[in-house]
């Protein structure tokens, strides 16, 4: 594994991103974890060059540990006045990743005063590590920083850097789901329906979770608030966390990944959700229509990846139950 005392030169860290909206920075929840792993006592900043990031706030509790500092709109907006001077107000780090792919951009982040200057731009025409000539850029962009820090050297271990989590989230979770039952995390939402399998065949695939000795669990954001009591009339045998006393779904994320440890195995459209489960470690089946998987899917631990087109078309109807349920089975039981 690469570890910061193999690598004895590397004590500060900046990874430049242009911003992170929570569903972003979801998605770069492994790639945290997995630098964090390379690089137990580095330094580690988090540049949003151009706009905020949800690791300033929203997730900045999640964080706690893994990123020691963000840095937010740091001019890279208007970038060229880094041609006379220093970003980052001149300050130097060790080892500088560049996230995005932008030339131009990456000329003035590569301005940064650094040690070494990782970055994908330009089939890493600036960057001073390169990958084999060989190599293709995977479609997966949470792959694609992977590949960035495998430049930095050694192995990656995702899963030995884990997320902070509060106690009260962690003993909340315990108490609504205690030791003992099968639980299947069901999470029917998404931004968008047309991202949706249809909320019929969650409920019937809740009720197939019933017939087998499991307890289905309902993972809900406010998106579902509409679906949130029919769902409760239909499923009666199943069990809604994340709804709050008003009836509500009520959830944060660093509850929803408390939860999500609690799983044995949980189903979910391409949705934030889903890169929460993954966050999570819960073995996860993830559906996807008109959205390609191989770009979107979360890094999840185990991970069955069901997509609509196996079936012929875009729709999320056509994924049939009978192919969901058995993904679940293999991986409750493997």
């Amino acid at each position: 594994m690469n570890k910061s005392s193999e690598n004895p030169t590397i004590k500060s860290i900046l990874v430049y991103v242009g911003g992170d909206l929570i569903g972003d920075a979801l998605m770069k929840l492994p790639f945290v974890r997995a630098l964090r792993s390379s690089f137990p006592d580095a330094h580690i900043a988090w540049c949003a060059g151009k706009h905020k990031s949800a690791f300033a706030k929203e997730l900045k509790t999640l964080v706690a540990g893994l990123i020691d500092e963000v840095i937010e709109e740091a001019g890279f907006d208007n970038a060229k006045q880094f041609l006379w001077r220093h970003p980052i107000d001149g300050r130097h780090f060790d080892l500088v990743i560049d996230t995005q792919r932008g030339v131009a951009v990456s000329y003035f982040v590569r301005r940064i005063r650094h040690q070494v200057f990782v970055s994908g731009s330009a089939k890493f025409l600036l960057s001073d590590r390169k990958p084999l000539a060989s190599y293709q850029r995977p479609a997966s962009m949470i792959q694609q920083m992977m590949d960035l820090l495998s430049l930095t050297g050694g192995e990656i271990d995702t899963a030995s850097a884990p997320l902070s989590l509060a106690d009260a989230e962690t003993e909340s979770a315990r108490a609504a789901l205690p030791e003992g039952p099968v639980y299947i995390g069901i999470a029917p939402g998404a931004g968008g329906r047309q991202k949706c399998w249809p909320l019929d065949q969650f409920i019937a695939l809740a009720q197939h979770q019933i017939e087998k000795g499991r307890t289905p669990v309902f993972v809900l954001g406010p998106g579902e608030a509409e679906w949130t009591p029919s769902l409760i009339n239909a499923v009666p045998g199943a069990l809604f966390p994340t709804v709050g006393e008003n009836g509500r779904p009520q959830p944060s994320v660093s509850y929803s990944i408390a939860l999500g440890r609690r799983l044995n195995a949980a189903v979910a459209n391409d949705a934030g959700v889903g890169h929460i489960l993954a966050a999570a470690d819960t073995p996860l089946v993830s559906l996807f229509g008109p959205t390609p998987a191989a770009k979107f899917a979360p890094a999840a631990s185990k991970l069955t990846v069901i997509e609509a087109q196996q079936f012929g078309t875009s729709d999320m109807a056509a994924i049939p139950i009978d192919a969901v349920v058995a993904a679940i089975d293999k991986l409750v039981t493997s």
